[in-house]
């Protein structure tokens, strides 16, 4: 798979790209389960293999789920801060985090199976 895949038609690179991509949105509902490090997996396949989707509609979806792991990150580490002075404050911050998550994964995943750019929804 290195190889840049630079055209819209499907071939074999490109259906194993989008393979990829999906196993990314499963790794981000598995961090659901196992507590962030499937989160921290996917976005280090998005990163490796990040050249070779340039040019296709998949970009954006790795784009989608690199930005989805930073905003999740930085609400687990607020919610983190906050606990240190209220578990129910701490909730606050916790549950809008996981919502978005969620959210983001939803919209990502049904786009990708949609073969949808995300393009408008950064």
């Amino acid at each position: 798979m290195n190889t840049t895949i630079t055209n819209e038609k499907p071939t074999e690179d490109f259906a194993a790209l989008k393979k990829l991509t999906a196993t990314v949105y499963l790794c981000q509902v598995l961090t659901f389960a196992f507590a962030g490090l499937p989160l921290l997996i996917g976005v280090a396949i998005n990163f490796f293999y990040r050249n070779n989707v340039k040019g296709t509609w998949l970009e954006s979806h790795f784009n989608w789920q690199i930005k989805t792991v930073w905003v999740t990150l930085a609400g687990f580490a607020l919610s983190g801060l906050v606990l240190m002075l209220d578990i129910q404050l701490s909730l606050i911050v916790l549950i809008p985090t996981l919502l978005l998550l969620i959210y983001r994964i939803v919209i990502g995943w049904t786009n990708l199976t949609a073969e949808k750019s995300l393009q408008d929804l950064s």
